[in-house]
């Protein structure tokens, strides 16, 4: 198990406003070393992945514990 962070907007933000977004921290972990040491001194490790991919981690990551936690039972009080 570990855990993961990452930036999320709105649903219906247009795709123009997501990419520029994506670019700019991209491009921040890239020419500014410091943004990049100060994350992983965090205990972080950025990814820098597509929105598209950050998305299917996220549903993936819900199916997965959809199924443990159906699978053992678990139950909300």
């Amino acid at each position: 198990m570990f855990g993961w962070n990452g930036l999320l907007a709105p649903a219906g933000t247009p795709k123009s406003i997501i990419a520029k977004l994506h670019a700019e921290i991209t491009r921040a972990l890239q020419i500014l070393p410091k943004f990049g040491q100060r994350v992983a001194g965090f205990g972080f490790e950025p990814v820098g992945n597509s929105p598209e991919e950050f998305g299917e981690f996220i549903k993936a990551d819900i199916a997965q514990w959809a199924r443990v936690a159906k699978e053992s039972g678990a139950r909300v009080d």
